[in-house]
């Protein structure tokens, strides 16, 4: 049996703005087990990031995060002083975020901020973090590695920086990793490079590792599970072969139609796409949030609260009135078109 890392129980986020209280993230309820990556999916401004920072505790000052449960391997991170949130930051949970030159500080040498991290969370020299950081270094890749701790974040390429931060990541050994959006300022090249090694390192530490992306392609090569995230909520959630091979939910299923796929999509053809717009969430939103969107919307959709249900007993689950069976339906009928 898998060790469970982290368990998420209806995480919520909510920031006063001009026109009222927006909802960025609603009741999101998923885990990670050792060992195992998660991917958080969903097109910008659906929450994906924010949800990272609410388990990281780094939101802005006037939001508010509640949940029923938020334990890291046993601790509850809702109960924990700063302080100890604090010694839990970058030793048992570490974040490498979306773009590494704004994450590392210009003044500072590299080394300086690899070493900075294990000084404050462990009792080692200086000398024995300047080797862990080298290590660490030359694991992900980069070569020369002693010489590249007196360099400074401008000298290095964008790739590099962010092999730097995923070392940076490791420093302490934690328990979690979340990468938010690890390869969106990186090349194609690179952006394989970087997925390779986040998945030869997990193997390696055995960490739990949540994965926020909006690509696709990026899960499907890298996930073990997936959560597809929609205006602030799961919409469906599984393993990476559920998700690909029985898309439910239809904003799932639209998602991977705008997907070209070598071998089936025709030279020329139109790729799908799915209409409308993301509705806002200041105040409240009955019904499904994705109703407005839908081509299978009904007006018992508009309100009330839509709950996630089973499609399997294995954990592929997904919120929407329609049945399994309509929604695979609706699925091949649109593929035929």
């Amino acid at each position: 049996m898998s060790e469970r890392i982290l368990e998420v129980e209806n995480l919520s986020v909510d920031i006063p703005v001009g026109g009222g209280l927006l909802h960025p993230v609603q009741s999101l309820s998923f885990h990670v087990d050792r060992g195992e990556t998660l991917a958080i999916v969903g097109e910008s401004g659906c929450g994906k990031s924010l949800t990272s920072l609410a388990l990281m505790n780094l939101l802005p000052a006037k939001a508010t995060r509640t949940a029923d449960r938020l334990t890291l391997d046993g601790t509850d991170l809702t109960q924990v002083s700063n302080r100890q949130m604090n010694d839990i930051r970058g030793k048992r949970m570490s974040m490498i975020f979306q773009e590494p030159m704004t994450s590392l500080n210009p003044a500072y040498s590299i080394g300086n901020q690899l070493t900075e991290a294990l000084l404050r969370h462990e009792r080692v020299t200086r000398a024995e973090a300047t080797d862990r950081a080298v290590y660490l270094l030359e694991r992900v890749g980069i070569m020369a590695a002693r010489g590249r701790l007196r360099q400074f974040p401008h000298q290095l390429s964008g790739g590099l920086r962010q092999r730097v931060m995923i070392a940076m990541a490791l420093m302490c050994g934690p328990d979690l990793i979340i990468a938010d959006e690890p390869t969106t300022a990186l090349d194609v090249t690179i952006q394989a490079q970087i997925l390779h090694l986040l998945a030869e390192l997990q193997r390696e530490f055995n960490t739990g590792l949540i994965l926020i992306t909006h690509d696709l392609g990026v899960v499907a090569r890298v996930a073990d599970r997936i959560a597809v995230m929609y205006a602030g909520e799961i919409v469906e959630t599984g393993t990476a072969v559920q998700t690909f091979d029985a898309p439910t939910h239809p904003y799932t299923q639209g998602l991977l139609e705008c997907i070209p796929i070598p071998g089936k999509t025709k030279r020329g053809a139109y790729l799908g796409s799915i209409p409308g717009i993301v509705p806002t969430l200041v105040g409240d939103l009955p019904g499904c949030h994705f109703a407005s969107r839908c081509r299978h919307a009904m007006d018992s959709c508009r309100s009330g609260e839509i709950d996630m249900r089973d499609v399997t007993e294995d954990g592929h689950t997904y919120r929407c009135l329609l049945s399994v069976e309509e929604s695979a339906r609706n699925l091949h009928a649109e593929a035929a078109q």
